[in-house]
């Protein structure tokens, strides 16, 4: 199995053992990005919504470097420490994607997540 290990400065560094993400049989699969400005290095103030745009801002980043982008997403998973943000979340994701054509996605609530941020989104991409 071949694989390519995917790493853009555009996107923060990872804070563990593990890669921005990984190209396998031709789909790129991304770490969790939580919304952290990689110029900063700190998590995004202002709005919940200010912190899903960058979230999406780093994974859109990671996307480029592995020679894809969002529109070739298949599937999201989103975890949420509160679940009344389940909206908010919905009218960032029709920002950055066309709701005709919007991948599969799983949200889930959990009980915390790294640098005590509040959201966090994964995907898994065809590459081109």
């Amino acid at each position: 199995m071949d694989k390519t290990v995917i790493t853009d400065a555009h996107a923060p560094n990872p804070i563990g053992s593990y890669n921005q993400a990984v190209i396998s049989n031709g789909f790129v699969f991304t770490a969790g990005q939580i919304a952290i400005n990689p110029d900063t290095g700190k998590l995004v103030e202002g709005s919940f919504k200010d912190r899903v745009d960058q979230v999406f801002k780093n994974l859109s980043a990671i996307l480029e470097s592995a020679d894809t982008n969002l529109s070739n997403v298949v599937k999201f998973t989103v975890f949420l420490t509160d679940m009344s943000y389940y909206g908010d979340v919905n009218e960032v994701f029709n920002t950055w994607l066309d709701e005709a054509n919007a991948p599969a996605r799983s949200l889930v609530a959990v009980k915390g997540l790294p640098a005590d941020t509040d959201v966090e989104i994964e995907c898994i991409a065809t590459v081109e």
